[in-house]
């Protein structure tokens, strides 16, 4: 591994400062961090943020103003558009629409996810490149190894590290990979001038992530597809979603709310905690965050790296302990 340097001063070389002098400058750690990410973007300008969240209110902030309108998938992560909801105040607007069709035509910024959490839709990407506006893509599900968005006409990339980049449940960071260096340096300067930068420690443990994501997400991948088609042939699941790639899905139980509740609270490998992306397999209901945006008995599952017949043996007795008491 790289070292870590958790300097948050350099010494001035000859009376100047050098590459790094004050640690929200920048930093030898997040530095390495964000090359080896934007390689794997394919060339891009990556910037660290101290949360997925983190980077995507620098982002808008550093590129609208009051008065734009951001057109978001109506799909996508709903923390998202509680965060644009929260800038109204500043004067910033937001409409959702179905990602799926082509963004409405007066937007400034257009804003997808691929796929999307926890519905699993996937974007019309030609259609939001062909838009006059600048795209972002949230690839957090994909990540590089499914999906390079800037290959596809996005302008902007956003990962929540903290998911499967990271890959251990033990890190908080975001990412945006920037396609033109002009606007990877106007957000750089944002980044800065607001303090909005990810500590040392969190850009190690990504670097630690990134060397093992191909594997993982391969391994992610396999076990995930298996899952789904099992679950899919289930008398106690209503409907299965799942992309056909990465470690996310998320399937319906039959006898609604009480039953998810019951599927959630009764398996013991799968541990019943949120997030998604880790190396441990987890699963929740997500009613209980998002509300009528979601049914009330899916159940988002995050496909780990256990033995898949381990997993199995798992949601089988959850799905029929839940089939018991309804």
């Amino acid at each position: 591994m790289e070292p870590l340097d958790r300097s948050a001063i350099w010494p001035y070389v000859d009376g100047e400062p050098g590459a790094y002098y004050y640690q929200r400058y920048g930093h030898p750690t997040g530095a390495e961090a964000e090359r080896a990410l934007g390689a794997l973007e394919g060339g891009g300008t990556a910037l660290l943020f101290p949360s997925g969240a983190a980077a995507t209110a620098a982002l808008v902030l550093a590129l609208l103003a009051p008065g734009d309108t951001i057109a978001l998938a109506r799909d996508a992560y709903y923390g998202t558009s509680i965060l644009f909801r929260e800038l109204e105040r500043w004067g910033l607007h937001f409409v959702e629409f179905d990602q799926t069709a082509a963004p409405p035509a007066h937007a400034d910024l257009v804003w997808i996810e691929s796929p999307s959490n926890p519905l699993l839709t996937v974007p019309d990407f030609e259609a939001a490149a062909a838009h006059p506006a600048p795209l972002v893509v949230d690839a957090t599900a994909s990540t590089p190894i499914y999906l390079r968005p800037l290959e596809l006409g996005a302008d902007f990339v956003v990962h929540s590290a903290t998911k499967y980049l990271g890959g251990h449940h033990d890190l908080l960071l975001g990412a945006v990979v920037c396609r033109d260096a002009e606007a990877a340096e106007r957000l750089r300067e944002f980044r800065t001038r607001t303090g909005i930068v990810a500590a040392p420690d969190a850009a190690w443990l990504l670097l630690r992530g990134l060397k093992t994501l191909e594997v993982r997400m391969h391994r992610h991948t396999q076990s995930a597809t298996e899952l789904a088609r099992r679950l899919e042939e289930h008398p106690g699941v209503e409907r299965v979603r799942y992309p056909g790639f990465g470690g996310l899905l998320s399937f319906d139980v039959a006898g609604g709310a009480e039953a998810a509740h019951t599927v959630e609270t009764s398996t013991r490998t799968i541990r019943n905690a949120t997030s998604l992306g880790g190396v441990d397999s987890v699963l929740e209901t997500r009613h209980r965050w998002e509300g009528d945006r979601v049914p009330e008995n899916l159940i988002r599952l995050s496909v780990g790296l256990e033995d898949v017949d381990d997993l199995w043996a798992d949601l089988d007795g959850a799905l029929a302990a839940a089939a018991t008491r309804t």
